[in-house]
């Protein structure tokens, strides 16, 4: 048995964060139940893969808060997600059993004085502090969404679950995907050994091009895997300057084979070299 098997999740968030958390408990065994409005959610038009690989699985129903009373999901759920600017929810008048677990994936949070304003990804990883080092360079995967919004309702429902095991009540929880995402760079406010070492300034820590116009990732950040990757590379010379801001060498050097040589060569012999796939191509790889 699935440890959520007995869980029913009702879940009125769209886009992105909500979806994929829910989904998350859906693998862990939860029935999830997503209630959309008349017009359903803007991703199963302007993404229609996207919305099925995020929805896939869960029950559908359409509920007009303007004409219909609440869907009965509402009143038997043991949690249930919600991802309204502050003050929506209140206003929908939905009375909630004492023992759901209620959770609100929001930007700013309830009190905080962006708490209304309108965002996405970008805007709460630019006030979390996480773009400085690399504007204006975007990331390639939305943090703030996935990782600060949606893992972080999921680590919170379930120790919620768990409290509410113990004291039989009910939490109103509440996701701050800028603060969230403040927490992922919060370690380094007192500076790094290297400025900007996970952002390129390192030469053992860094994304290289190959001579087939592909990549490869370099993250050899201890002395011995460091040690290994000159050895296997039969530059010498390079032990001593892991932390360079800048070895145009060691770029040139791997400009002058494939990306598969070079894997063929350092994959797996404990370099921390590894290979930058194309999404189907990991997608082939992980399963």
């Amino acid at each position: 048995m699935q440890p959520l098997a007995d869980i029913v999740v009702a879940d009125l968030t769209r886009y992105l964060p909500g979806p994929f958390a829910s989904r998350e408990l859906l693998r862990l065994g939860a029935r999830v139940v997503k209630i959309e409005p008349p017009d359903g959610d803007p991703v199963a038009h302007t993404n229609p893969s996207a919305y099925a690989a995020l929805n896939d699985g869960k029950e559908v129903v359409t509920w007009d808060a303007r004409k219909e009373p609440p869907p009965h999901v509402l009143a038997e759920a043991d949690v249930v997600l919600e991802g309204f600017r502050p003050g929506v929810w209140e206003r929908l008048g939905v009375d909630l059993p004492a023992t759901t677990i209620l959770c609100s994936i929001t930007g700013f949070g309830m009190d905080e004085p962006h708490a209304q304003d309108a965002g996405h990804d970008l805007n709460y990883l630019g006030y979390a502090g996480a773009l400085h080092d690399t504007a204006p360079a975007l990331p390639p995967v939305q943090v703030a969404d996935l990782g600060a919004g949606a893992q972080g309702a999921v680590i919170e429902v379930l120790a919620a679950l768990i409290e509410r095991a113990r004291t039989g009540r009910g939490a109103r929880i509440v996701i701050s995907m800028t603060h969230g995402s403040h927490r992922f760079v919060a370690h380094r406010l007192h500076g790094e050994p290297v400025p900007r070492l996970l952002t390129g300034g390192a030469a053992c820590y860094r994304i290289y091009e190959t001579a087939d116009g592909r990549h490869l990732t370099v993250a050899a950040l201890e002395p011995k895997f460091w040690r290994n990757l000159c050895d296997l590379l039969d530059r010498p010379d390079f032990l001593e300057h892991a932390f360079d801001a800048d070895l145009p060498g060691l770029a040139a050097l791997f400009r002058t084979r494939t990306q598969r040589e070079w894997l063929d060569l350092l994959e797996g012999k404990d370099t921390c070299v590894g290979p930058v796939l194309t999404l189907a191509e990991a997608a082939d790889r992980l399963g």
